[in-house]
Formats: C-alpha cells, sequence, structure tokens
C-alpha cells in the first residue's frame, strides 16, 4: 500500500465533528494518539527494563497506525497529500544533511 492509497481509504472512515474549522479535530486526535504511543514507550523503559517484547511491538504498531489516521485526516482537511508531506520532508532533511546541518535546533537551519 502506498500513502495514496492509504489517505484515499482512510478518508472512507473519516467521521469526526467539526469545531471551529475541520482540521482542529484529526489535529488533536493526532497530538492524543502520538501521546499513547509515547505512553508505550515509556512504560517499556519502566516496566520492562528497555525490552520490546512481540505483543508490546503489536501494541506500538497500532498506535502508530491511529498515529497515521490521524495524520491522514489532518492533511486531507488542509488540502494535502501525504505523498507531498512525505517528499517535502524528506528533501528538507536531505538538504540539512548535504550542509552539514542534519543536527541542531530550529526549523530554518
Amino acid at each position: 500500500m502506498d500513502f495514496t492509497e492509504y489517505q484515499t481509504q482512510s478518508r472512507l472512515t473519516a467521521q469526526y465533528p467539526v469545531i471551529e474549522h475541520a482540521v482542529v479535530y484529526p489535529t488533536l486526535g493526532l497530538v492524543n494518539e502520538a501521546g499513547e504511543f509515547a505512553g508505550k514507550i515509556k512504560k517499556v523503559f519502566r516496566d520492562k527494563e528497555g525490552k520490546i517484547s512481540p505483543e508490546t511491538r503489536e501494541a506500538l504498531k497500532s498506535e502508530l497506525g491511529d498515529v497515521l489516521w490521524y495524520l491522514a485526516q489532518t492533511c486531507s482537511e488542509l488540502g494535502l497529500s501525504l505523498d507531498e508531506v512525505a517528499e517535502a520532508n524528506l528533501s528538507k532533511l536531505l538538504d540539512r544533511q548535504a550542509r552539514g546541518k542534519i543536527q541542531g535546533d530550529g526549523d530554518n537551519r
């Protein structure tokens, strides 16, 4: 499956309220799901000595899927494709790497 197919198919399941602007709900969902993923990683280090079991890996995969779904909906609400977001991000990172600026702070480095 590619990003375009995923974004198109996932859009068929998008049923959520419009809160002031259609981008608000999926944005809140995106950060919520990212937080759930981070919480599971935290517990790996707190409770499991940093070891990711097959069961935990599946739970993490599920959370990442939820992150992807909300990202796709946020992109759709903004009129962006996941493909163009991925391409722009990779281009930015490769440019930073070529200039020796892959590490550091700030969006415009």
